[in-house]
């Protein structure tokens, strides 16, 4: 097996061209960053939850196991399996297992309600889904509308209360060898993942990501952020978004030791820390504002961390200086999408006076980055110049699954059009100001306004509606509705709404508001004028 090479970010000229030296990346299917693991590290520990202690030797043979298993359900290469479940080992050895099959892992929310698990095993054709065991009633109610979907294996504590036809993890496990299982050729550019990431035209779109894609910013992300054997990672990002994804991969191909959370709790999160002494933390903003503002922060011991790194939204310079002035550690940006697999920018690592916290930091190894002019998005623009970001590397995805149009209009010419408003520093540090998208940011998650139309027409007293991004300093945005109701329907109030439809939808994508109005603003041919409401809404609250 070729080793990983030992790759420099590469010099800066003063035009930005950035000259790197050749990058040859190991070509193998993305389970071998697992087996690399467990032949260099056999017993070292690879991931603790709770009272789990797996060493690199037990994760792939329990990899085998479940790979040998779901073969013999007859899931073959190039099927699509669904992972619906919280950060625990049962998701690692299920990613690793369907990969290695040469099936298409589509991981799921499990904060999703029944109308969205079904589009996904709908829209993705999927022929099974690994589901914890509590949330197997969501996946039963979405039968009628998964044709396609024929095994259903249920993992985690306790036992499901209808288990219908399904299979159960630990059995089938248990009754399979844990050598390697035979298996087809796969080949670096075979759809290894299918995430769902929002889009501004409504439904959720798959994401096609290759095994290029993700062994690729595994070790993008490894060689960037100085990732050893030596590291302990606090994982509490979950392992369906894209950026937990990241950093599931890019901590078993270190050899590091993973420390898993299913979600966040400040408490326990820091007595996790002491007692492993985890040495590099990976948040999003609104941790790290709840951080800073929890007055037991400064009795916590973060002498271990080396440093904190903050994506899936913007994090305010100002929060990341109050979290470094209480705990004396450095806190850096990273930048990403699900569409680039995710990482394609974060500050350095190796040198704190080299960090600007009002950036998202320089391009990864072996990534390329333009600003162009918004309008035709052709024309390369100067330093300070604010346009649309563009990237280009081995880890820009490969198109959205049964969306050749949405596609062409993000892939050009090789190049990810992101639809984040950016400009470069005098350094080509990138400062994202603004998106392009009408995407509302939630604690980092994607939610689309017109997924959330959607579902207000359904309700009977709603003539019109439209949704918009309202500012949250905890959140960063939340989603507001503007309503028109239908002649009749007066005894209709804004909180029976908002409940309506939240019981409806994931929690992130939780309707906060609901303020009725006359018309919603519309240009000639149909389009809502969001920006209208936008304004509105800001000289409501005050704000410039």
């Amino acid at each position: 097996m070729q080793e990983a090479t030992n790759v420099a970010p590469g010099r800066v000229h003063s035009q930005f061209e950035f000259v790197r030296p050749p990058i040859n990346y190991p070509v193998h299917p993305y389970d071998e960053l697992l087996t690399q693991s467990a032949q260099r590290f056999p017993e070292n520990t690879a991931l603790v939850f709770k009272d789990i202690s797996l060493t690199y030797r037990e994760l792939e043979a329990l990899t085998n196991s479940f790979a040998n298993a779901l073969l013999g359900l007859g899931i073959k290469q190039g099927d699509r399996v669904c992972i619906l479940m919280t950060n625990r080992p049962e998701f690692i050895i299920s990613w690793f297992a369907v990969a290695r099959i040469g099936a298409t892992i589509s991981p799921m929310n499990p904060s999703y309600k029944e109308r969205e698990v079904a589009y996904q095993l709908s829209n993705s054709e999927a022929v099974g889904v690994v589901v914890q065991n509590e949330l197997l009633p969501l996946v039963q109610s979405a039968l009628s509308d998964a044709p396609n979907l024929k095994h259903i294996i249920t993992a985690g504590p306790g036992r499901p209360a209808n288990p219908g036809a399904s299979h159960s993890f630990a059995e089938l496990v248990k009754n399979h060898p844990p050598t390697a299982p035979a298996r087809p050729e796969i080949g670096w550019d075979d759809l290894l993942a299918l995430p769902y990431s929002s889009g501004t035209t409504g439904l959720p779109k798959g994401v096609m990501l290759s095994h290029k894609n993700l062994v690729s910013n595994a070790y993008q992300m490894t060689a960037c952020s100085r990732i050893t054997f030596n590291d302990r990672l606090m994982l509490f990002l979950p392992f369906y978004h894209i950026y937990g994804t990241m950093l599931m991969g890019s901590g078993i191909l270190s050899g590091g030791i993973s420390i898993l959370m299913e979600r966040f709790e400040p408490v326990e999160c820091m007595r996790l820390i002491q007692k492993y002494k985890v040495s590099l933390f990976y948040s999003v903003p609104p941790v790290l504002v709840m951080l800073t503002n929890w007055p037991l922060l400064k009795q916590q011991d973060l002498s271990s961390i080396r440093h904190v790194m903050s994506g899936a939204a913007p994090l305010a310079p100002e929060v990341a200086r109050r979290f470094q002035e209480t705990t004396g550690v450095l806190v850096l940006q990273g930048y990403g999408l699900t569409e680039a697999s995710p990482l394609t920018h974060i500050n350095p690592v190796y040198d704190e006076r080299l960090v600007k916290l009002e950036t998202v930091g320089l391009p990864i190894h072996d990534t390329e980055q333009k600003i162009v002019d918004i309008e035709t998005g052709e024309k390369e623009l100067a330093v300070g110049e604010v346009g649309e970001l563009i990237v280009r590397g081995p880890q820009v995805m490969q198109g959205y699954w049964k969306a050749p149009e949405a596609t062409a209009a993000t892939l050009r010419n090789g190049w990810l059009y992101t639809g984040d408003i950016a400009a470069l520093d005098e350094e080509g540090y990138v400062i994202i100001s603004d998106r392009k998208k009408e995407m509302i940011k939630y604690k980092g998650f994607g939610i689309a306004p017109a997924e959330l139309e959607a579902l207000l027409f359904e309700h009977p007293a709603v003539a019109d509606a439209a949704v918009i991004p309202k500012a949250d300093e905890e959140a960063g945005e939340v989603p507001k509705a503007y309503v028109v109701l239908k002649a009749g329907n007066e005894q209709v109030t804004p909180q029976e709404l908002v409940q309506w439809a939240n019981g409806k939808l994931a929690g992130y994508k939780n309707l906060k508001e609901v303020e009725f109005i006359d018309a919603i603003p519309k240009n000639p041919s149909g389009k809502i004028l969001r920006r209208i409401l936008k304004e509105r809404e800001r000289e409501k609250s005050g704000q410039a």
